[in-house]
């Protein structure tokens, strides 16, 4: 039984016993014991714990963490202080610097953002060091399908950004007629120059949120 010690643990207490999680978990042990695997087994659920489900007010979508040493933390896109900032979060911070005269930091941690209510959710939680997508297709990505449909289902409205294919599969799960999706290429270097810069994600965001409730402030420290 995994303890988050926040509302989703009372929203999630029936997927724990599926049949699926528990040869999720039964890798998971497998995998922690014979390989070196990313993020650290108790940052899994990182993006939950900072991040209760009445909270949410904007969900970013990621594929899965960052496969190299010291990257993943259990928030999509984020990396701790210390650590260099990826090219993808590299992206996203010149787009918002554009978009929304963002003074782009030092650093790489989206910590404040989760606190604020960014659901940064990767679609498999957990990856083999230096081999991206090794944990696909174990059991993750039918666990935050169903999260997702948690958060589509919450009446207060929220955004979703979906970048890139993998995210824009999700948009199905989505009710649309409550909560705003915005889609855009990934922002990794491959396809940022294919629509992700020019997006507007940031703003767009937070004029939805203007008028259901409270902003983001997007500033990191």
């Amino acid at each position: 039984m995994v303890h988050i010690g926040n509302s989703w643990d009372e929203l999630l207490k029936d997927e724990w016993a599926q049949p699926y999680y528990q040869d999720l978990r039964a890798f998971l042990a497998e995998e922690y014991r014979s390989r070196e695997i990313y993020p650290p087994m108790n940052d899994i659920f990182n993006a939950f714990k900072l991040c209760p489900y009445e909270d949410v007010k904007v969900v970013i979508l990621g594929q899965d963490p960052y496969y190299g040493v010291g990257q993943a933390h259990g928030l999509a896109f984020s990396v701790k202080r210390g650590v260099e900032v990826p090219p993808s979060l590299k992206n996203i911070y010149k787009e918002m610097q554009s978009d929304i005269g963002f003074h782009i930091p030092s650093h790489g941690c989206l910590e404040s953002w989760a606190k604020q209510g960014v659901f940064l959710l990767n679609t498999a939680l957990t990856v083999r060091r230096a081999q991206p997508l090794s944990h696909r297709g174990k059991g993750w990505e039918v666990f935050t399908d169903h999260v997702i449909s948690l958060l589509s289902a919450r009446e207060k409205p929220m955004v979703f950004l979906l970048w890139g294919a993998n995210a824009r599969s999700k948009k199905s799960l989505i009710d649309q007629t409550r909560h705003l999706v915005l889609e855009a290429p990934h922002p990794s270097p491959l396809s940022a120059f294919a629509g992700f810069f020019g997006c507007k994600h940031f703003s767009k965001a937070n004029a939805f949120l203007a008028k259901h409730g409270e902003t983001v402030d997007w500033t990191i420290d």
